[in-house]
Parts: structure tokens; sequence; C-alpha cells
């Protein structure tokens, strides 16, 4: 019988795992060896493996990538752990012209894991980035985001047993989220979509918080007779759009949701692509629903109106099929 953890959890387990089956891989990062880390993903690691493999370090962002760079380089597997994503900004230089580029420069692996949580929580702007297309414009970095226990513990299992530098990002607020996990050998590959619910009459693609949330706007559609199909991209790159292109020739209709501003993010390259790979079979435009152009703001009354709701996702079918059925 399948545990049931949470999405925390299911990381700290399966970073427990792996760490005791390779040991080669340690932890780099702040508050880690005691607190486990702000939000406790690697909560009991240290009583478990020691300093040496769960290192405390100066908060400095630059410091700990490049850290783990070198000890990639040397052999080790190396798990920067920044807590929140929005720090890594403070890394650039390290993660996209040195971890992102080694192996086109060298033809060197550089098996390094930068994990961060992401996503609108109630932080205001300055921890409230979503930084996916950001390291996804980015050749040589690998970029995922599960969005349930299952697929967190299994793709952090490929992504510490591959030899490419992994963006692994993880959303506030799924932490709690509770669910199956697979065993110490049950790995979820990178690189592929999943179909999270089946439909014939619309799709929508997604990834992270917004997968739950577009089931939630399936289900109020579905009292409707409108039949969404729902496709959980988890990785953002290198992005899979084999599931989603089929569906849209099934369908006709897309709507990508993603929890981040429009302009050059990870809707606007989704529905590029669908365009082209399917536009024959399109009895609508393709329509993307992000944020809008702004900074996250610290009020939770207008985080909550900028983030796209279950209501907002389900209008915004509604409205397209009426637009269609008047036209």
């Amino acid at each position: 019988m399948a545990d049931i953890l949470t999405v925390g959890r299911a990381f700290q387990q399966g970073m427990a795992e792996e760490m005791a089956r390779d040991e080669r891989i340690f932890v780099v990062g702040t508050d880690l060896f005691r607190r486990g880390g702000h939000f406790g993903e690697m909560r009991g690691l240290g009583e478990a493996y020691g300093p040496d493999r769960v290192r405390d370090a100066p908060i400095s962002e630059a410091a700990m990538c490049l850290a783990g760079i070198g000890a990639a380089l040397a052999g080790m597997r190396p798990v920067v752990d920044m807590n929140f994503i929005d720090f890594t900004l403070s890394a650039m230089d390290e993660i996209v012209n040195q971890a992102a580029k080694i192996r086109y420069l060298w033809g060197r692996p550089v098996p390094l894991l930068i994990r961060g949580t992401a996503g609108t929580a109630g932080y205001a702007c300055q921890h409230n980035n979503s930084l996916e297309a950001t390291f996804a414009h980015h050749p040589g970095l690998v970029v995922v985001e599960p969005a349930t226990p299952a697929d967190t513990k299994g793709m952090l299992k490929s992504a510490l047993r591959g030899d490419d530098p992994v963006v692994f990002f993880m959303h506030k607020k799924l932490g709690g989220l509770r669910g199956p996990v697979g065993g110490a050998d049950d790995l979820v590959p990178l690189g592929r979509a999943v179909r999270r619910r089946r439909g014939r009459s619309v799709t929508i693609v997604t990834f992270g918080l917004m997968v739950h949330t577009s089931l939630e706007a399936a289900d109020d559609l579905a009292a409707d007779g409108v039949e969404a199909e729902v496709i959980d991209l988890r990785t953002v790159f290198p992005l899979d759009l084999e599931l989603a292109v089929a569906s849209l020739r099934k369908t006709g209709r897309a709507f990508v949701v993603a929890e981040e501003t429009p302009f050059a993010g990870i809707a606007a390259e989704v529905a590029a692509t669908l365009q082209e790979a399917a536009f024959d079979y399109l009895d609508a435009p393709v329509h993307r629903l992000t944020l809008p152009n702004a900074p996250v703001p610290h009020s939770p009354v207008l985080v909550e109106g900028m983030v796209p709701s279950a209501a907002d996702i389900a209008n915004l079918v509604r409205r397209s099929i009426t637009t269609a059925r008047s036209g």
C-alpha cells in the first residue's frame, strides 16, 4: 500500500532515500541542519546524515551555487536549497552562465539540483515571483514544477539520478497537499506531461498550483455539459506538448493557464506552439489566462484578485464557447 504524504514530506522522503542510496548526494543552504529549511522539506536529514552532507552556508546564494557547481564537476551530486526561488536572482551568473553552459563548453555533466519554493502566497512582490520562464529561456537547464506528492518524490529522484542541472520549483501553497507516493525506486520521468482529467469539449494546459485550480474549474464546467481535458506539463523545460496537441486536435479549443505575468511567459510559448502544431483543428484562438502584468502586491485581497481562480478559468471557457456560438 502506497504511503500517503504531503508534498513537503514526499520531497523529504525522496531526499532521505536518495541520500541513503548514493553517498555523493549532499545538501547546502541556510537553516537546514537543525531547522530543515524555511518550509521543512529537509527536516530530519541533518540528524540522519550529519553536517558533512547537510551543510549550513553563509547567506550568499552565489557562493552556494558556485560551490554546488564545483562539487558536481568533482563527481558529487549536490542539492542547493534556496528556500525561496526568488533568491536565485542573486546567483544568475552562476546558474545561467556556468551551470547551464558547462556541458556545451567542456562536455562535462553538471548533476546539480537547485530547489526553491515559488508562486504567490502572501509574501509580497519580492517573495512571490514565478521564475519558470526565466530559467526555461536558457538552454542547458531542466526546469520542473510537480503538482502532486507522487510527482514531487518521483521527479526529485529522476533529477538526482540524472546528469543535468535541474531547477526544481515547489509551489508554496502545495506543501501541505496530501496524496499517495511511490516507493524507493519509483521514478517519474522528466520532460513528460500527464493527463489529469479526460474530456472532449476543451483542453486546459497548465502546471503547478494551477493544475488543481483547473481541475476545480473542470468540475464547474461539467455541470454545464462542458467536458474539460486537463494536461499537466510537469516539466517546463524540456517542454512536452504531445499530449496537449493530441488533446487540442480532439477538442478544437485550448486554454493555457499559468501563475505568471503574460509577457514572454510559459503560457505564451505553449499557446504559440499549440497554434503552430494544430492550427487546422482550431475552432477558436488559443486563450491564455495569467496574472496581470504587474508586481504581486502585499495585500491578500489584491493578491487573490490577481491569481487566476477556478471561476476565472470556467468563465473564460464559457465566454469563448458562447462567443463562437453567437458568431
